[in-house]
Protein backbone atom coordinates (compact mmCIF):
# COMPACT_ATOMS: atom_id res chain seq x y z
CA UNK A 1 0.00 0.00 0.00
CA UNK A 2 1.05 3.44 -0.35
CA UNK A 3 0.63 5.77 2.89
CA UNK A 4 0.73 9.65 2.13
CA UNK A 5 1.55 12.24 5.06
CA UNK A 6 0.69 15.60 4.03
CA UNK A 7 1.43 18.57 5.57
CA UNK A 8 -0.87 19.82 8.11
CA UNK A 9 -2.74 23.12 6.75
CA UNK A 10 -5.31 23.78 9.92
CA UNK A 11 -4.12 27.38 11.36
CA UNK A 12 -1.36 26.85 13.95
CA UNK A 13 -1.55 23.35 13.63
CA UNK A 14 2.37 22.11 14.50
CA UNK A 15 1.85 18.55 14.62
CA UNK A 16 2.50 15.80 12.07
CA UNK A 17 0.37 12.54 11.08
CA UNK A 18 3.99 9.97 11.48
CA UNK A 19 6.92 10.32 12.76
CA UNK A 20 10.25 8.34 11.13
CA UNK A 21 9.94 5.53 13.28
CA UNK A 22 6.20 5.03 11.50
CA UNK A 23 7.37 5.48 8.15
CA UNK A 24 10.09 2.54 9.09
CA UNK A 25 7.93 0.12 9.97
CA UNK A 26 5.78 0.69 7.09
CA UNK A 27 8.87 0.08 4.98
CA UNK A 28 10.14 -2.27 7.01
CA UNK A 29 6.63 -4.29 6.25
CA UNK A 30 6.75 -3.60 2.73
CA UNK A 31 4.62 -0.37 2.13
CA UNK A 32 5.48 2.78 0.39
CA UNK A 33 5.61 6.14 2.43
CA UNK A 34 4.79 9.51 0.85
CA UNK A 35 5.47 12.54 3.24
CA UNK A 36 5.16 16.19 1.78
CA UNK A 37 8.55 18.25 1.92
CA UNK A 38 8.41 20.31 5.76
CA UNK A 39 5.51 18.19 6.96
CA UNK A 40 7.15 17.76 10.53
CA UNK A 41 8.95 20.74 11.15
CA UNK A 42 6.02 22.08 13.44
CA UNK A 43 7.50 19.18 15.54
CA UNK A 44 10.84 19.60 14.86
CA UNK A 45 11.06 16.72 12.55
CA UNK A 46 13.52 17.20 9.54
CA UNK A 47 12.87 16.06 5.82
CA UNK A 48 16.12 13.98 6.02
CA UNK A 49 15.36 12.53 9.05
CA UNK A 50 11.65 10.85 7.31
CA UNK A 51 14.38 10.35 4.44
CA UNK A 52 16.61 8.46 6.32
CA UNK A 53 13.49 5.87 7.37
CA UNK A 54 12.63 5.47 4.45
CA UNK A 55 9.65 7.53 2.78
CA UNK A 56 10.22 9.51 -0.40
CA UNK A 57 9.47 13.31 -0.24
CA UNK A 58 6.93 14.99 -2.35
CA UNK A 59 6.80 18.83 -3.42
CA UNK A 60 3.07 18.78 -2.89
CA UNK A 61 0.17 17.61 -0.83
CA UNK A 62 -1.76 17.08 -4.55
CA UNK A 63 0.48 14.50 -5.08
CA UNK A 64 0.34 13.15 -1.77
CA UNK A 65 -3.48 12.83 -2.05
CA UNK A 66 -3.59 11.34 -5.86
CA UNK A 67 -0.96 8.35 -5.18
CA UNK A 68 -1.79 7.57 -1.86
CA UNK A 69 -4.04 4.85 -0.82
CA UNK A 70 -4.09 5.65 2.54
CA UNK A 71 -3.46 9.07 4.52
CA UNK A 72 -2.37 9.65 7.92
CA UNK A 73 -3.16 12.71 9.30
CA UNK A 74 -3.91 14.83 12.27
CA UNK A 75 -6.47 16.94 12.24
CA UNK A 76 -9.74 16.37 9.53
CA UNK A 77 -9.24 17.97 6.20
CA UNK A 78 -9.82 21.12 5.68
CA UNK A 79 -12.19 22.40 2.73
CA UNK A 80 -9.36 22.92 0.56
CA UNK A 81 -8.28 19.40 0.80
CA UNK A 82 -11.27 17.87 -0.28
CA UNK A 83 -11.34 18.24 -3.89
CA UNK A 84 -7.98 16.00 -3.43
CA UNK A 85 -9.35 13.41 -1.57
CA UNK A 86 -10.34 9.89 -3.75
CA UNK A 87 -13.23 7.67 -3.75
CA UNK A 88 -12.44 4.69 -1.49
CA UNK A 89 -9.52 6.44 -0.13
CA UNK A 90 -9.04 5.62 3.48
CA UNK A 91 -8.07 9.18 5.75
CA UNK A 92 -7.08 8.30 9.04
CA UNK A 93 -7.13 10.76 11.54
CA UNK A 94 -9.40 13.22 14.01
CA UNK A 95 -12.23 14.09 12.33
CA UNK A 96 -14.87 14.85 15.04
CA UNK A 97 -17.51 14.85 12.62
CA UNK A 98 -20.77 15.86 15.16
CA UNK A 99 -19.15 19.39 15.60
CA UNK A 100 -19.15 20.36 11.73
CA UNK A 101 -22.15 19.80 9.37
CA UNK A 102 -19.97 21.27 6.15
CA UNK A 103 -16.86 18.37 7.62
CA UNK A 104 -19.53 15.68 7.55
CA UNK A 105 -21.31 16.90 4.26
CA UNK A 106 -17.63 17.34 1.86
CA UNK A 107 -16.65 13.67 3.28
CA UNK A 108 -20.29 12.18 2.10
CA UNK A 109 -19.37 13.54 -1.41
CA UNK A 110 -15.46 12.55 -1.50
CA UNK A 111 -16.71 8.80 -1.09
CA UNK A 112 -13.80 8.10 1.05
CA UNK A 113 -13.44 4.90 4.27
CA UNK A 114 -13.20 7.96 7.01
CA UNK A 115 -11.17 6.24 10.06
CA UNK A 116 -11.60 8.54 12.88
CA UNK A 117 -8.86 8.36 15.83
CA UNK A 118 -11.60 10.00 18.62
CA UNK A 119 -13.90 6.99 18.14
CA UNK A 120 -11.23 4.45 18.26
CA UNK A 121 -12.60 2.37 21.20
CA UNK A 122 -11.07 -1.11 22.94
CA UNK A 123 -13.58 -3.32 24.45
CA UNK A 124 -12.83 -2.40 27.93
CA UNK A 125 -14.34 1.16 26.74
CA UNK A 126 -11.32 3.22 26.46
CA UNK A 127 -10.30 5.62 23.43
CA UNK A 128 -6.92 4.22 23.24
CA UNK A 129 -6.03 7.15 19.88
CA UNK A 130 -8.21 9.91 21.93
CA UNK A 131 -6.31 9.29 25.03
CA UNK A 132 -3.24 11.11 24.54
CA UNK A 133 -4.26 14.00 23.21
CA UNK A 134 -6.87 14.04 26.24
CA UNK A 135 -4.02 14.00 28.47
CA UNK A 136 -2.15 16.93 26.55
CA UNK A 137 -5.44 19.08 26.13
CA UNK A 138 -6.09 18.17 30.15
CA UNK A 139 -2.78 19.33 31.54
CA UNK A 140 -2.52 22.67 28.79
CA UNK A 141 -6.37 23.53 29.98
CA UNK A 142 -4.93 24.74 33.60
CA UNK A 143 -1.75 26.10 31.73
CA UNK A 144 -3.73 28.24 29.22
CA UNK A 145 -6.50 29.26 32.03
CA UNK A 146 -3.96 30.56 34.15
CA UNK A 147 -2.08 32.62 31.85
CA UNK A 148 -5.37 34.18 30.97
CA UNK A 149 -6.48 34.57 34.51
CA UNK A 150 -3.68 37.67 34.34
CA UNK A 151 -4.71 41.30 33.93
CA UNK A 152 -2.54 41.85 30.63
CA UNK A 153 -4.71 38.89 29.06
CA UNK A 154 -8.50 40.43 30.78
CA UNK A 155 -8.68 37.99 33.19
CA UNK A 156 -9.31 38.55 37.29
CA UNK A 157 -5.53 38.51 38.29
CA UNK A 158 -5.23 35.48 40.14
CA UNK A 159 -2.79 33.40 40.43
CA UNK A 160 -3.85 29.70 40.76
CA UNK A 161 -1.73 28.63 43.44
CA UNK A 162 -1.94 31.73 45.80
CA UNK A 163 0.90 32.34 47.64
CA UNK A 164 1.18 32.41 51.64
CA UNK A 165 -1.41 34.50 53.53
CA UNK A 166 -3.55 35.11 49.92
CA UNK A 167 -6.11 31.86 49.20
CA UNK A 168 -5.22 30.20 45.99
CA UNK A 169 -7.73 30.35 42.85
CA UNK A 170 -10.75 27.99 42.40
CA UNK A 171 -10.82 25.79 39.41
CA UNK A 172 -13.91 23.54 38.41
CA UNK A 173 -13.55 20.86 36.17
CA UNK A 174 -16.79 19.51 34.78
CA UNK A 175 -16.26 16.00 33.22
CA UNK A 176 -14.19 13.42 35.11
CA UNK A 177 -12.40 11.26 32.34
CA UNK A 178 -8.63 12.09 30.86
CA UNK A 179 -8.96 15.61 29.88
CA UNK A 180 -10.64 15.99 33.84
CA UNK A 181 -8.43 13.91 35.09
CA UNK A 182 -5.07 15.30 33.92
CA UNK A 183 -6.49 19.16 34.58
CA UNK A 184 -7.20 18.17 38.03
CA UNK A 185 -3.91 16.91 38.57
CA UNK A 186 -2.25 20.03 37.19
CA UNK A 187 -4.36 22.14 39.33
CA UNK A 188 -3.80 20.65 42.51
CA UNK A 189 0.00 20.16 41.97
CA UNK A 190 0.47 23.91 41.89
CA UNK A 191 -2.04 24.47 44.86
CA UNK A 192 -4.95 25.40 43.36
CA UNK A 193 -8.84 24.19 45.37
CA UNK A 194 -9.69 22.19 42.66
CA UNK A 195 -13.84 20.83 41.98
CA UNK A 196 -14.40 18.05 39.69
CA UNK A 197 -17.73 17.11 39.31
CA UNK A 198 -18.88 13.83 37.14
CA UNK A 199 -22.08 12.04 36.29
CA UNK A 200 -20.46 8.74 37.56
CA UNK A 201 -20.10 7.98 41.13
CA UNK A 202 -18.22 5.09 40.05
CA UNK A 203 -15.90 7.39 38.16
CA UNK A 204 -15.94 10.14 41.41
CA UNK A 205 -14.90 7.56 43.96
CA UNK A 206 -11.81 6.31 42.11
CA UNK A 207 -10.89 10.11 41.51
CA UNK A 208 -11.42 10.54 45.42
CA UNK A 209 -8.93 7.56 45.91
CA UNK A 210 -6.22 8.82 43.54
CA UNK A 211 -6.36 12.77 43.54
CA UNK A 212 -4.64 15.02 46.09
CA UNK A 213 -6.82 16.20 49.32
CA UNK A 214 -7.51 19.92 47.70
CA UNK A 215 -9.68 18.34 44.99
CA UNK A 216 -13.13 18.07 45.82
CA UNK A 217 -15.26 15.10 43.93
CA UNK A 218 -19.37 16.34 43.31
CA UNK A 219 -21.62 14.74 41.62
CA UNK A 220 -22.83 16.59 38.20
CA UNK A 221 -26.42 17.90 38.05
CA UNK A 222 -27.15 21.35 36.75
CA UNK A 223 -28.39 22.77 40.08
CA UNK A 224 -24.06 21.41 41.40
CA UNK A 225 -22.74 23.05 38.11
CA UNK A 226 -24.16 26.16 38.60
CA UNK A 227 -23.74 26.58 42.06
CA UNK A 228 -19.81 25.36 41.45
CA UNK A 229 -19.12 27.92 38.53
CA UNK A 230 -20.50 30.88 40.74
CA UNK A 231 -17.43 31.06 42.70
CA UNK A 232 -14.88 29.58 40.39
CA UNK A 233 -12.36 31.51 38.42
CA UNK A 234 -10.95 28.82 36.43
CA UNK A 235 -13.90 26.14 34.78
CA UNK A 236 -12.18 23.66 32.23
CA UNK A 237 -14.99 21.73 30.13
CA UNK A 238 -13.85 18.35 29.95
CA UNK A 239 -17.18 16.63 28.90
CA UNK A 240 -16.97 13.77 25.96
CA UNK A 241 -19.70 11.68 24.00
CA UNK A 242 -17.79 9.51 21.95
CA UNK A 243 -18.42 10.86 18.67
CA UNK A 244 -21.37 12.95 19.54
CA UNK A 245 -21.79 16.49 19.84
CA UNK A 246 -21.07 17.88 23.47
CA UNK A 247 -24.14 18.63 25.94
CA UNK A 248 -24.19 22.56 26.24
CA UNK A 249 -23.87 22.32 30.13
CA UNK A 250 -23.66 26.06 31.06
CA UNK A 251 -25.79 28.14 29.69
CA UNK A 252 -25.65 32.02 28.08
CA UNK A 253 -27.62 33.21 31.13
CA UNK A 254 -25.00 31.38 34.07
CA UNK A 255 -22.62 33.51 32.93
CA UNK A 256 -23.84 36.37 34.79
CA UNK A 257 -23.65 35.19 37.82
CA UNK A 258 -19.29 33.91 37.45
CA UNK A 259 -17.15 36.32 38.71
CA UNK A 260 -16.15 39.26 36.23
CA UNK A 261 -12.92 38.16 34.46
CA UNK A 262 -12.78 34.24 35.38
CA UNK A 263 -11.55 32.04 32.82
CA UNK A 264 -14.07 28.94 30.63
CA UNK A 265 -11.34 26.85 28.85
CA UNK A 266 -13.48 24.43 26.47
CA UNK A 267 -11.61 21.21 26.13
CA UNK A 268 -15.11 20.04 24.30
CA UNK A 269 -14.88 22.58 21.75
CA UNK A 270 -13.85 19.77 19.16
CA UNK A 271 -16.96 18.33 19.64
CA UNK A 272 -19.16 21.78 19.68
CA UNK A 273 -18.27 22.45 23.33
CA UNK A 274 -19.94 22.26 26.69
CA UNK A 275 -21.17 25.85 27.12
CA UNK A 276 -23.98 27.59 25.15
CA UNK A 277 -21.44 30.60 23.99
CA UNK A 278 -18.49 28.62 22.96
CA UNK A 279 -17.36 29.06 19.50
CA UNK A 280 -13.94 28.15 17.93
CA UNK A 281 -10.75 29.80 18.45
CA UNK A 282 -7.52 29.47 17.06
CA UNK A 283 -3.75 29.72 18.71
CA UNK A 284 -3.56 33.48 17.32
CA UNK A 285 -6.63 34.79 18.27
CA UNK A 286 -7.70 32.36 21.41
CA UNK A 287 -10.05 34.09 23.42
CA UNK A 288 -12.87 36.56 23.64
CA UNK A 289 -15.39 37.80 26.40
CA UNK A 290 -18.91 37.49 26.72
CA UNK A 291 -20.61 39.10 29.89
CA UNK A 292 -17.32 39.49 31.45
CA UNK A 293 -16.31 35.87 31.30
CA UNK A 294 -12.91 35.15 29.09
CA UNK A 295 -13.82 32.35 26.88
CA UNK A 296 -10.48 29.81 25.15
CA UNK A 297 -12.23 27.61 23.06
CA UNK A 298 -8.99 26.88 20.51
CA UNK A 299 -9.64 23.92 18.83
CA UNK A 300 -6.48 21.96 18.84
CA UNK A 301 -4.94 22.91 22.14
CA UNK A 302 -2.73 20.19 21.55
CA UNK A 303 -0.75 21.64 18.13
CA UNK A 304 0.55 24.49 20.44
CA UNK A 305 3.03 21.54 22.00
CA UNK A 306 3.75 20.12 18.33
CA UNK A 307 6.81 17.80 19.00
CA UNK A 308 5.29 16.92 22.59
CA UNK A 309 1.68 15.87 20.93
CA UNK A 310 3.24 14.09 18.00
CA UNK A 311 5.49 11.98 19.61
CA UNK A 312 2.57 11.07 22.11
CA UNK A 313 0.23 10.75 19.49
CA UNK A 314 1.90 8.55 17.33
CA UNK A 315 2.77 6.21 19.54
CA UNK A 316 -0.87 4.77 19.88
CA UNK A 317 -1.77 5.56 15.95
CA UNK A 318 1.53 4.31 14.01
CA UNK A 319 0.23 0.23 15.13
CA UNK A 320 -2.78 1.00 13.24
CA UNK A 321 -2.01 2.25 10.54
CA UNK A 322 0.84 -0.58 9.98
CA UNK A 323 -2.04 -3.23 10.12
CA UNK A 324 -4.39 -1.33 7.87
CA UNK A 325 -1.76 -0.63 5.27
CA UNK A 326 -1.11 -4.62 5.82
CA UNK A 327 -4.76 -6.14 5.96
CA UNK A 328 -6.66 -3.14 3.99
CA UNK A 329 -9.33 -1.41 5.91
CA UNK A 330 -12.00 -4.32 5.90
CA UNK A 331 -9.68 -7.13 6.77
CA UNK A 332 -8.72 -4.56 9.55
CA UNK A 333 -12.11 -4.19 11.11
CA UNK A 334 -12.36 -7.90 11.19
CA UNK A 335 -9.49 -8.38 13.13
CA UNK A 336 -9.63 -4.93 15.28
CA UNK A 337 -12.04 -4.02 17.44
CA UNK A 338 -10.65 -0.23 17.51
CA UNK A 339 -11.03 -0.19 13.61
CA UNK A 340 -14.21 -0.94 13.55
CA UNK A 341 -15.64 1.58 15.94
CA UNK A 342 -13.46 3.75 14.42
CA UNK A 343 -15.26 4.13 10.80
CA UNK A 344 -16.95 6.52 10.63
CA UNK A 345 -17.61 6.45 6.96
CA UNK A 346 -17.65 4.73 3.67
CA UNK A 347 -18.46 5.68 0.16
CA UNK A 348 -20.46 8.25 1.54
CA UNK A 349 -22.65 6.59 4.05
CA UNK A 350 -22.21 6.93 7.74
CA UNK A 351 -21.39 4.34 9.87
CA UNK A 352 -21.14 5.54 13.03
CA UNK A 353 -24.69 6.15 14.83
CA UNK A 354 -23.92 9.53 16.91
CA UNK A 355 -22.44 11.24 13.89
CA UNK A 356 -25.36 10.64 11.69
CA UNK A 357 -27.36 11.74 14.89
CA UNK A 358 -25.94 14.67 15.32
CA UNK A 359 -27.53 16.19 11.80
CA UNK A 360 -30.10 13.73 11.57
CA UNK A 361 -28.52 12.07 8.79
CA UNK A 362 -29.03 8.42 7.69
CA UNK A 363 -27.15 6.25 9.91
CA UNK A 364 -25.86 2.42 7.36
CA UNK A 365 -24.67 0.11 9.91
CA UNK A 366 -20.82 -0.99 8.63
CA UNK A 367 -22.16 -4.96 8.77
CA UNK A 368 -24.34 -3.91 6.24
CA UNK A 369 -21.46 -3.10 3.52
Amino acid sequence: MIVGVPREIKPQEYRVGMVPAGVNALVEAGHQVLVEVGAGLGSGILDEQYEKAGAKLVSTAKEVFQRADMIVKVKEPQPAEFGLIKKGQIVYTYFHFAASRELTDGMIKTGAVCVAYETMEYKKGTLPLLTPMSEVAGRMSIQEGAKFLERPTEGRGILLGGVPGVEPGNVVIIGGGVVGTNAAKMAAGIGAKVTILDVSLDRLRYLDDVLPANVTEIYSNAYNIREAIRNADLVVGAVLIPGAKAPSLIRREDLQHMKQGSVIVDVAVDQGGCCETTRPTTHANPTYIIDGVVHYCVANMPGAVGRTSTFALTNATARFAVEIAKRGWKDAVKAFQEVRTGVNMVDGKITYKAVADAFGLEYTPLEKL
